[in-house]
């Protein structure tokens, strides 16, 4: 689930046109924090989903569509 939810960061934050660091910036979080999540290294919290959903300006459901 780590890997898929990492892709699903990663096509969202690309249809925005944002870099990873962009992104962190955004949802105030490490700059090296965007990269090991889209990498499936991470398991977030529901307080770090909520500040990228808010950073992609997004549905926090938007981040799990097409996970499966």
């Amino acid at each position: 689930i780590t890997k898929k939810f990492g892709k699903q960061v990663r096509k969202l934050r690309l249809e925005k046109g944002l870099s990873q660091e962009a992104l962190a910036h955004q949802a105030d979080l490490d700059r090296t924090y965007i990269p090991s999540i889209e990498k499936g290294e991470r398991n977030v919290s529901i307080t770090v989903i909520e500040k990228i959903a808010k950073a992609l300006k997004i549905k926090i459901v938007d981040l799990f569509n097409g996970i499966e």
